[in-house]
C-alpha cells in the first residue's frame, strides 16, 4: 500500500469530491467548478469543456451555423469537370446539392463519391446524394449532436420558421462548442514559424502575424495603425468573421481561411494574384 500521499487522487474523485455540496443552481455551479479549477481539483482544458457543455444545453442551432450566403454548394445542372475543381479548392467532405437555387436542396454529396468519376465508373450525382436532414433554428444544440449520433449524420440543413434555407450545420460545429477548435491538416505546430512558404508562392500564415513581420516576409507595406496582426487586416478587408474556405482579396494578395470558428481566426493560405479588371 502506497502511503507516500503522492498519488493524486482521479478525476471522478476529485470531482465527487468537489460535488458534496450541492449546488442550487446554475451559477453555483459555475463558481463552483472555478474554485475546483482554483484548487488545482481541474486543469483548464477540463474546466474549459466543462463549461463548454453547459453552454451546449442552452445554445441554439442559429447561434454557430454556417449562414446561408457562405454555404458552399453544389448546382445538380452543373457537369462534374465544373464543380469538381471547386470541391477541391473548398476542400470540405460533404456538399448540399441544389436544383436551382439555395432553398430546393435536394441531397448531400460526399466528396469520396467523386472518386468513382476518376475510375471511370458509371456517374450520376443524382443516384450519389445521401438524403438532406432539416433542422430549425431554435434546435438546442444538445437535441442535435445527440441526432447527429443516433442517425450518423455529420451535416444538417438550417431552415427558418417560414421553411426557407437560413444555413447550415455540422458536427464539428457543434463539438467545437465543447472542445474548442477542432485542429486539422492546415494546423500550425506551436514551435513552427508563423509564416511557411509553401510552392508556386503560396504562403501559410498565422493570424497572429504581426503586420510588420508579414510585411517584411512578403515584401508588402499593409499599414499596422488600424490593425496590429495578419488576422485583424482580413477581419478589417472581409467586414464580418469569414469561414473556412472563404477568399478575400487585398490588393494582389488573396487569403483563404484554413482554420477558423464562430469567435478568431487561426490560420490562412496567402496567394500573390494580380487584378483580372480591364483596364
Amino acid at each position: 500500500m502506497d502511503t507516500t500521499g503522492n498519488n493524486k487522487p482521479g478525476l471522478l474523485e476529485r470531482l465527487s469530491t468537489m460535488l458534496l455540496r450541492e449546488p442550487e443552481d446554475r451559477e453555483q455551479l459555475v463558481d463552483l467548478l472555478h474554485s475546483a479549477y482554483e484548487r488545482n481539483l481541474l486543469d483548464a482544458d477540463a474546466l474549459s469543456m466543462m463549461e463548454g457543455v453547459m453552454q451546449v444545453s442552452e445554445r441554439q442551432v442559429r447561434e454557430i451555423m454556417i449562414p446561408r450566403a457562405q454555404m458552399d454548394v453544389i448546382d445538380i445542372s452543373e457537369q462534374p469537370e465544373k464543380f469538381i475543381p471547386f470541391v477541391i479548392a473548398t476542400a470540405h467532405s460533404r456538399f448540399p446539392v441544389i436544383d436551382g437555387d439555395k432553398d430546393n436542396i435536394i441531397g448531400i454529396l460526399l466528396a469520396k463519391d467523386l472518386l468513382r468519376y476518376y475510375a471511370g465508373e458509371e456517374f450520376d450525382v443524382r443516384d450519389m446524394l445521401r438524403p438532406a436532414i432539416f433542422v430549425p433554428e431554435a434546435k438546442r444544440l444538445n437535441v442535435l449532436l445527440r441526432d447527429f449520433r443516433s442517425n450518423r449524420n455529420h451535416i444538417a440543413l438550417v431552415v427558418d420558421e417560414y421553411g426557407g434555407v437560413s444555413g447550415m450545420v455540422t458536427i464539428e460545429d457543434v463539438l467545437e462548442q465543447i472542445v474548442g477548435d477542432i485542429e486539422d491538416e492546415y494546423d500550425f505546430d506551436d514551435d513552427e514559424d508563423n509564416i511557411i512558404a509553401e510552392t508556386a508562392g503560396r504562403y501559410r500564415v498565422k493570424a497572429d502575424t504581426e503586420i510588420s513581420d508579414f510585411n517584411a516576409a512578403l515584401g508588402t507595406d499593409f499599414s499596422d495603425e488600424e490593425c496590429d496582426t495578419v488576422g485583424g487586416l482580413v477581419l478589417k478587408a472581409a467586414g464580418q468573421l469569414p469561414k473556412h474556405g472563404d477568399h478575400i482579396r487585398i490588393g494582389e494578395l488573396v487569403f483563404t481561411v484554413l482554420r477558423g470558428d464562430s469567435r478568431r481566426l487561426y490560420s490562412m493560405l496567402v496567394e500573390r494574384k494580380k487584378s483580372t479588371k480591364a483596364l
